[in-house]
């Protein structure tokens, strides 16, 4: 019997000793005279099968894979609002009192560039599940390549972007509200617009090598990359805009430069030249054998080559433009209606802002909800990339229970709230906002759980890259909204409209999130899908 001391990995103990003659004396390996060869093998394959028990052991539960994933990826999801927020502080706090047009300015340029950065979001959205798919096959060459494009495609997009924004900057300020707020406020929004618009390229090669790194199921790296770049548009904004009171100017120096930062060191990560949080496959400290160069890629592909990132890429498109426009009919819907009843012009503001804040708690849950369907997203594609149906249903089943938990505390908190009047007393003041928020937000908190299962099946789908699916399901269910809030609002069937067309708009995104729940429900129970939430039948 070979007695062995010197530690060896699992894979490699039976391969050495098998290979090996027998040592005497030699780093610590001692072997007596009558050495069976049988006797050892059989013993280290005795000793490499409990160390691999072991090893199954502690892995990972489902759901501590998901909320590994989903925690960091929340993070990553607020802060680049933060950004804005710092933006707007700090603005607002240094500007010349009593003078309101920087910060009118600046809020008018901010959200064109909320809406333009927004319906890119494919590049995230789209890549991620591409590249989980071919890295869980083994595919590695194919991940690496559909990784290159996704970045060359956000160099690309990013640069015409920039020239779009700084070409037509005028009119699309004055369509964002300039032309209400005035000359000053459009002189500071053009100065804020034209710094910002030269960091599109940046902020998309973050949106791509975001979803690169989600395919590796590495949501860590990005989470403190884009930490790193908000301490430092917070340092900026505090010499450019405190110290030296260049105002929007300033904000949006600060922030291009952070985005550029980051966008430097995503690069740095994917193309192996800076480290990674988790050290597995992308980066200088991963292991060599394992890890890949990700970089963009020079040459222009064949049509077969990038035929599923454009497939995926546009269909996304498609959807995120059809949900902003949803909302953004909503909104208008909302000021249109107050200001052609007979109410005064102050009832108006009063929907518009009642509108405006329900929107954005909603929002805001909206976020805790997406970080889920980012963690479901990633694994569904690994598992569907292994071929493994068991896993995928099982992440799918897992992803559902954390989403039906998530939505109810969502309610609940939004309730207590509600009934304590924290959220209407941090909102407002105004008496008109507060009658007519109080009656948003008991929408608001019935939708949670709907929204949280909406979400959690955008994520399941999304690896499972039913994203053609999911345009058409966005197109229905927008058509559904609308035609719910026309039937409330117009129909004499149910009664003259008595005015509360603001209620009548939500009824319309409650409508909208009802289809898409239907839809998602149909395709992850489908026995011929790639989730068959209930079946048993292997992929």
């Amino acid at each position: 019997m070979t007695t062995i001391t010197t530690p060896l990995t699992t894979s490699s103990r039976s391969t050495a000793l098998r290979s090996t003659p027998p040592w005497d004396g030699y780093d610590g390996c001692k072997t007596t005279d009558d050495t069976d060869d049988d006797a050892s093998i059989i013993d280290l394959e005795i000793d490499a099968k409990e160390d691999n028990d072991a090893s199954q052991n502690s892995t990972p539960t489902t759901s501590q894979q998901i909320v590994s994933l989903a925690l960091p990826a929340l993070v990553s999801l607020t802060i680049d609002p933060l950004m804005t927020i710092a933006d707007t502080a700090f603005v607002g706090r240094y500007s010349a009192p009593n003078d309101p047009y920087p910060l009118a300015g600046l809020g008018s340029a901010a959200a064109l560039l909320v809406f333009s950065f927004y319906v890119f979001n494919f590049l995230a959205t789209a890549t991620a599940p591409l590249v989980a798919n071919r890295r869980a096959a083994n595919d590695e060459a194919g991940a690496t390549l559909v990784g290159g494009q996704a970045l060359s495609l956000a160099l690309v997009l990013g640069t015409l972007l920039t020239l779009t924004l700084l070409i037509f900057r005028t009119p699309l300020l004055q369509v964002m509200g300039t032309s209400v707020t005035g000359p000053e406020a459009d002189r500071y929004g053009a100065q804020f617009l034209t710094v910002r618009a030269l960091a599109a390229p940046a902020v998309l090669v973050c949106s791509a090598s975001n979803g690169i790194l989600r395919g590796y199921l590495d949501t860590k790296t990005p989470t403190i990359i884009l930490l790193g770049s908000n301490v430092v548009n917070l340092l900026l904004d505090v010499v450019l805009v405190a110290q030296l009171k260049l105002g929007p100017l300033g904000a949006g120096i600060a922030t291009t430069v952070a985005e550029n930062i980051a966008a430097l060191c995503f690069l740095g990560v994917l193309a192996g030249k800076l480290p990674s949080a988790d050290g597995n496959n992308i980066g200088s400290n991963a292991d060599p054998g394992k890890s890949g160069t990700i970089v963009p890629a020079l040459d222009l592909p064949k049509w077969m080559e990038i035929r599923p990132l454009v497939v995926a890429s546009s269909a996304v498109f498609l959807r995120s433009i059809v949900l902003q426009v949803a909302l953004s009919s909503a909104a208008a819907m909302a000021a249109r209606s107050s200001a052609e009843s007979d109410i005064i012009a102050s009832g108006a503001s009063s929907s518009v802002a009642a509108h405006q804040i329900a929107l954005q708690l909603w929002l805001l849950c909206s976020f805790l909800c997406d970080a889920l369907a980012t963690a479901s997203q990633a694994l569904v594609a690994d598992g569907i990339g292994r071929k493994d149906a068991e896993s995928v249903r099982t992440v799918s089943q897992t992803v559902f229970n954390w989403g039906l938990a998530l939505g109810l505390a969502l309610s609940a908190t939004l309730w207590v709230g509600t009934k304590s009047n924290f959220l209407i007393d941090f909102f407002t003041s105004d008496e008109g906002t507060r009658i007519e928020l109080a009656k948003l937000l008991a929408i608001v908190i019935l939708a949670q759980p709907l929204n949280a299962f909406v979400f959690a099946a955008d994520g399941v789908l999304q690896g499972a890259e039913e994203f053609l699916y999911q345009a058409k399901s966005m197109a229905l269910s927008v058509f559904t909204a609308f035609a719910v809030f026309a039937t409330f609002e117009y129909t004499p069937l149910l009664g003259e409209s008595d005015g509360d067309t603001l209620v009548n708009v939500w009824l319309g995104l409650i409508a909208l999130q009802s289809m898409r729940a239907l839809t998602s429900f149909v395709k992850l129970i489908d026995k011929q899908g790639p989730i068959n939430l209930f079946g048993k039948e292997a992929l």
